[in-house]
């Protein structure tokens, strides 16, 4: 990066959080500053909606799991329109009409204090947690790009959404999003029409995708019955379902940026814009990914991605063997290229039979790189055994800091922070209304307005320092933007299963749901560690256990009486 990348990443970051904090400047109503002021429009509903979710990781891992993987991560979401349409069907009305602050405080009114109390500390340690990973997550691939110190980094990101959602609350949460979710768009569409005008002259858009379907990265759909695959037709429909309904529906960050329209029509279109372009976003994050795939067919990619610690090992005493791998990774790479040179110019000669054996040669080729690749990773490992080789989440920034021209690169990155910031500020806000309303109104019932946006205040800059020692601690080994989907998926099933009976399970009282909702949240801790179905299926089978068991345990206590 240089000066002009680093006024645009300063200027923008610092001009929206501060215009964010002088328009929402001395808030002293609670219901305000935790909701808005409750006449939010819905494409900023809609918009905040997408911003919570969307954070740094998704624009920034993302391309990379479509670079190696392809498209077929999109299935995690294809439950997330039927979700959102449950949820303003059934969810919002009941909140609405109930004029609750947090999801949990209705849990409180429907059972009792002590599921009440279980629920909303089920959120506080799943957001607790989220949002740590959602400000460790760039934080940790900038710096080894840039070269910048990672703990400054992690403390000054942390630090500035902190201040600004300090200052205003949900208000200046949804007034900073609106406007960081342009920046978002803008960066992203003109890193996907530049990365479409870098590939080779010759090569038609339709030629990328022919390469891209050729080795396996459009395969977006699969109809296996099999429960170990992470995404498939059934995980995203049921347990992408589930998931979506558990984040939308019990989630505080959500559920206070729709309760904040000015009434339940602006919150229900602010939900069905997210319905309606939740998949197309994903869907053209992957793509991009897959696109960067067939960019590097061409230009030749690092064997590793994550060039400053390949950099590292590489000048050491282990240098040779690496140095070694790299010479045989650029060897096998020019070879693919040929080959897929081949195939694209029989294809375009109309020679069937040329176009099949160079699409063979070609599809040979990217296998042996592959296995190279594979080969660096155990390589690497071998060096030094606590290196990280999930290197996915480097394609994307790695792309555009050797390719990209300078001011483009400043707003990526500008991209990569706003979305961080987005989604950090609402999970604050959110963790300081709970703990606000559903914790200190509980200890202190008649501590007025005032005193309690205090003390939200003081929430927020609390939680703030434990998500930023959290990242300052924590080590990934997963994918970034999977890693935040299950962490999510170990506590959401449990946490829908509460609301779920709560809803529509009216015999059924406060002491089996809670007694419930602790055997089952523990059952699936445990099979998170020794199960292999995929992920997404925690949520399906968290939700359907949590209801199965309270009303068994109902059977065996005394029947309470029916709610309202």
């Amino acid at each position: 990066m240089n000066a002009l990348d680093y006024v645009v990443l300063v200027g923008t970051l610092l001009g929206v959080a501060a215009f964010g904090m002088w328009r929402t400047r001395g808030q002293r109503d609670l219901r305000t500053y935790v909701h808005g002021a409750r006449d939010t429009r819905w494409l900023t509903i809609g918009l905040a909606v997408m911003a919570t979710q969307a954070s740094a990781i998704t624009f920034l891992s993302t391309p990379g799991q479509g670079y190696e993987s392809g498209t077929g991560f999109v299935q995690n979401y294809f439950g997330t329109p039927i979700a959102l349409v449950i949820v303003a069907i059934v969810f919002l009305p009941i909140y609405r009409r109930l004029k609750v602050d947090t999801a949990y405080e209705y849990l409180g009114r429907r059972f009792d204090a002590k599921t009440r109390l279980l629920g909303t500390l089920l959120f506080l340690i799943q957001r607790g947690w989220s949002a740590g990973i959602t400000i460790y997550a760039p934080a940790i691939v900038l710096s080894k790009v840039f070269g910048w110190r990672l703990d400054l980094t992690i403390i000054g990101s942390g630090l500035l959404a902190t201040a600004y959602t300090v200052s205003g609350g949900s208000a200046a949460v949804n007034l900073t999003q609106k406007y960081q979710m342009a920046v978002i768009f803008a960066g992203m569409i003109a890193a996907g029409v530049l990365l479409i005008l870098q590939l080779p002259p010759w090569l038609k858009l339709s030629d990328a995708f022919t390469i891209a379907g050729g080795m396996h990265k459009l395969q977006s759909i699969d109809f296996s019955f099999d429960l170990h695959p992470r995404y498939t037709f059934w995980t995203g429909l049921f347990g992408g379902t589930v998931l979506a309904l558990s984040y939308f529906g019990t989630d505080q960050s959500q559920v206070q940026r729709y309760l904040s329209g000015g009434s339940v029509r602006e919150s229900r279109l602010g939900l069905m814009f997210n319905a309606v372009f939740k998949i197309p976003m994903q869907f053209f994050i992957l793509l991009l990914g897959v696109l960067l795939f067939v960019f590097y067919q061409f230009e030749r990619p690092p064997v590793f991605f994550n060039a400053a610690t390949w950099q590292a090992h590489a000048a050491g005493a282990a240098g040779a063997s690496l140095r070694g791998i790299e010479t045989e990774f650029a060897a096998a790479h020019a070879e693919r290229r040929a080959d897929l040179t081949r195939w694209i110019e029989a294809k375009h000669a109309g020679n069937a039979l040329g176009a099949r054996e160079a699409k063979a040669a070609a599809v040979a080729a990217n296998d042996r790189v592959d296995d190279i690749r594979r080969d660096a990773k155990a390589a690497l490992i071998k060096v030094d055994p606590a290196a990280a080789t999930k290197d996915t989440d480097y394609v994307f920034i790695t792309f555009i800091v050797q390719h990209l021209p300078h001011g483009l690169i400043g707003l990526l990155v500008t991209a990569f922070f706003a979305a961080a910031l987005n989604s950090k500020a609402a999970e604050l806000n959110a963790l300081a209304a709970s703990s606000t309303v559903d914790l200190y109104r509980r200890i202190r019932p008649g501590a007025t307005d005032a005193e309690c946006v205090t003390a939200s205040k003081w929430f927020t800059a609390a939680w703030g320092l434990f998500a930023i020692g959290f990242a300052l601690s924590v080590t990934l080994a997963e994918n970034l933007i999977e890693w935040s989907n299950i962490v999510g998926s170990l506590f959401y099933g449990v946490m829908l299963g509460l609301f779920v009976v709560a809803f529509f399970f009216k015999r059924i009282g406060g002491t089996a749901t809670f007694w419930a909702a602790i055997v089952v949240e523990l059952g699936v801790l445990a099979m998170y560690r020794t199960s292999t179905i995929s992920y997404l299926w925690f949520n399906l089978i968290g939700c359907v256990a949590c209801v199965a068991l309270a009303a068994l345990l109902q059977l065996l206590l005394p029947r309470p009486a029916a709610s309202d």
